[in-house]
């Protein structure tokens, strides 16, 4: 009997815990997320083109299932088509984005501050609609 073909999210839990094991961290939490912007930094301008995209879909994934387990989020699909993680039924983060992001810009687009700012995020109240006809 042969094996049942992986599901996207399968894969997507696979290669977060291929990167924990790999990085040698103990959970996908706000402590692996520092360690995770660490070694993000380490690996700004180091990677080649045919690397950086294995890199960054792997990184992802490690960031997406922190947000997904210390946040109760949940991997979906963007209105764009983007894969990402929804949190609070209002909010969507491509963390793929976010992992290449600091790869480009450096600290300024930090993994970990972006991770310690999601509780505020969740706190803020959905923005009231706009009544168009007053």
């Amino acid at each position: 009997m042969s094996e049942p073909t992986p599901t996207p999210l399968d894969s997507i839990n696979a290669a977060a815990e291929q990167v924990r094991q790999q990085l040698k961290l103990k959970a996908f939490d706000a402590e692996s997320v520092a360690h995770l912007d660490n070694f993000i930094q380490a690996q700004r301008g180091t990677l080649g083109a045919a690397e950086r995209p294995g890199v960054v879909l792997a990184l992802g994934c490690f960031l997406g299932q922190c947000l997904v387990e210390v946040y109760r989020g949940e991997w979906g699909t963007g209105k764009d088509g983007t894969t990402g993680v929804g949190l609070a039924g209002r909010f969507f983060f491509n963390p793929f984005y976010l992992v290449d992001a600091q790869l480009n810009e450096g600290e300024s687009a930090s993994v970990a501050a972006f991770f310690a700012s999601v509780p505020q995020r969740l706190k803020t109240p959905p923005a009231a609609r706009k009544a168009w006809i007053s």
